[in-house]
């Protein structure tokens, strides 16, 4: 299978198989106005199987979102054809509005105004807990 060269835009890399769709719906690709491709179960001699997605545009990604799924992805940064920058993404020490309260006693399932934060708790085990109530995220 090819998959042509983008000129400028980005490549999300190294995605561990199978997640590719899910950072995908979350950073809600599906409404972008340009060419992504996802590329599913790619051959890598890093990890064995792999999942890319290739942006051709610049956009402003939401890293905490990657942080959070998969962080041992690669951001590559393009610029006429080139790779101009190399970000290599962590877990995040707070998320907000990626994902909600499962306690449905947390003030934010009543005050639904209120932003959805979770801090890192367990970095090992990469937990997250609800700043308002310390549920912990699934």
């Amino acid at each position: 299978m090819t998959v042509d060269t983008i000129k400028n835009g980005i490549v999300i890399d190294h995605i561990t198989a199978g997640l590719g769709m899910k950072i995908y719906s979350l950073l809600k690709l599906d409404e972008l106005d340009c060419q992504v491709a996802l590329i599913k179960n790619a051959p890598s001699k890093k990890i064995g199987k792999k999942d890319i997605i290739k942006i051709d545009s610049a956009i402003d990604l939401k890293t905490d979102v990657l942080g959070y799924i998969d962080p041992d992805v690669t951001v590559n940064i393009i610029k006429d054809g080139n790779i101009v920058e190399k970000k290599q993404i962590a877990l995040p020490e707070r998320l907000e509005n990626v994902i909600s309260c499962r306690n449905p006693r947390c003030i934010t399932t009543t005050e639904q105004e209120l932003p959805q934060i979770f801090k890192l708790t367990d970095k090992e085990n990469r937990v997250y807990r609800c700043v308002y109530c310390e549920a912990r995220a699934k």
